[in-house]
């Protein structure tokens, strides 16, 4: 693993944000270039921990941020997953605020301001997250929601979430996006990975990113901790980022399903196992296993038809 400093002078321009930036990036491309350009000239520092690259994301960004002494450049060797990139690029921060951000989100000018100012209001805080949009302006899921627990999870499965509306108590639909958009910051259960400014004593507290996961479901695994411990997490809708979703995924679905549906596994052994009956965890286990196998057959599906489309001209 190496470690490149962009130009020769380390000097910290005191105006700016208290916060370091944390890039994990895995060929996203150009857009990685213009999440950098969306954050540097307002943060301490920006560090990217670069896991593999093999696009010319790496090159967009050093022909655009040629000579700059606030961005670190970490090689990683090989794609080591989201959680360990994070933390690689936690132990080279210097910052009392870090903030981990996706390569394929761009955050509106001051969202990043008021994020920390949100967060400084109060000590228990331990981490705010913005409010997801797509390029179309909707609100993306996962910017604000509530812990998908195996009971949630089976409602929402099952459909039983449309009676929500009528016993929120007992078929709560933990997708908050699909509920008005609060007017000011919330408290709330879990926010996503792909934007998290969190404080540096919090997280030294909790602990790091947990490396059992490779790729989804770390945020939420972090967002249990946090709250265990008694931090609070915060969700500011008036900080907007657009988030490009799937970036540095989109070309490798089966891989991304996989992983995604490995680490819910490990999510729900980790955090409720020792909560629910044996036999439910089996329950559990297997309709894990089944949505990955409906997943597949899925993309299977849908890569077979593509083929036989531009074989059929």
């Amino acid at each position: 693993m190496t470690a490149k400093q962009f130009g020769p002078n380390s000097h910290v321009n005191t105006e700016r944000l208290p916060v370091s930036v944390v890039i994990v990036n895995h060929n996203a491309g150009a857009i990685l270039a213009d999440c950098v350009a969306r954050v540097y000239d307002t943060v301490k520092e920006v560090i990217i921990a670069d896991n593999a690259s093999t696009d010319s994301s790496l090159s967009g960004l050093t022909t655009r941020f040629p000579v700059e002494s606030r961005m670190k450049l970490i090689a990683t060797g090989s794609n080591l997953g989201f959680a360990a990139g994070c933390n690689i690029g936690l132990a080279a921060s210097t910052a009392p605020y870090i903030l981990f951000l996706n390569p394929d989100c761009l955050p509106e000018k001051q969202s990043l301001r008021r994020m920390l100012q949100v967060l400084e209001r109060d000590p228990q805080i331990g981490m705010t997250g913005g409010y997801l949009i797509n390029p179309d302006g909707t609100e993306q899921g996962g910017g604000r929601r509530a812990i998908p627990t195996p009971w949630r999870a089976f409602v929402r499965a099952s459909g039983l979430y449309r009676l929500n509306k009528y016993w929120p108590q007992f078929f709560f639909d933990f997708h908050l996006h699909r509920q008005p958009l609060p007017r000011t910051p919330v408290e709330v259960e879990a926010i996503s990975g792909a934007l998290m400014l969190i404080r540096r004593t919090a997280i030294d507290n909790v602990g790091s990113w947990d490396e059992g996961y490779f790729l989804h479901c770390e945020d939420l695994d972090l967002c249990m901790r946090f709250r265990q411990q008694g931090w609070k997490i915060i969700f500011v809708p008036d900080a907007p980022v657009i988030h490009h979703q799937g970036t540095c995924s989109r070309t490798r679905p089966f891989f991304v399903a996989w992983h995604k549906h490995k680490g819910m596994l490990r999510f729900y052994r980790k955090f409720f196992r020792k909560h629910y009956p044996v036999l439910l965890s089996g329950v559990i286990a297997c309709g894990i296993w089944l949505r990955l196998s409906l997943t597949l057959l899925f993309y299977s599906t849908r890569h077979l038809y593509k083929l036989l489309k531009f074989k059929n001209g």
